[in-house]
């Protein structure tokens, strides 16, 4: 597989459909090993889990915020080692977060390092990250 190495070529793959889905595991090797599974519950689920990259339709800031705040969703999984890449495939269900649940994998790329170095920088200085969703009154 490439790496993409910065938010813009992450960005043009992104617009491009060819890799629609974040992934933070092992990787695509041990991931074709088995689906995901719900942790709460031990229930297989019918497909590996991923996070759609395609921003919705009511986001108005660059692509490039949106992705960063994508990427930096799940950096604490780099604790338990996991790695990011981007994927596509075919949705066949979701997974107990509403987060798609894929089968006909296709790996992509890698994210590197530096991605994620500069999609920290970039959400935290863009976006209020880590905003409360409820506030106080």
């Amino acid at each position: 597989m490439v790496t993409v190495r910065t938010l813009a070529e992450l960005a043009e793959i992104t617009r491009s459909g060819r890799a629609p889905y974040l992934r933070y595991s092992p990787g695509p090797a041990s991931d074709a090993r088995h689906s995901s599974t719900d942790h709460e519950s031990g229930l297989a689920l019918p497909g590996l889990s991923a996070n759609p990259l395609a921003p919705p339709a009511w986001w108005t800031l660059p692509l490039e915020d949106w992705l960063a705040r994508r990427v930096c969703q799940y950096l604490h999984e780099l604790d338990e080692g996991a790695r990011p890449w981007v994927l596509s495939g075919r949705q066949v269900d979701v997974g107990p977060d509403n987060e798609p649940l894929l089968v006909d994998i296709r790996p992509v790329a890698w994210l590197d390092p530096e991605l994620l170095d500069e999609a920290r920088a970039r959400y935290t200085e863009r976006l209020n990250a880590g905003a409360a969703t409820h506030r106080d009154r």
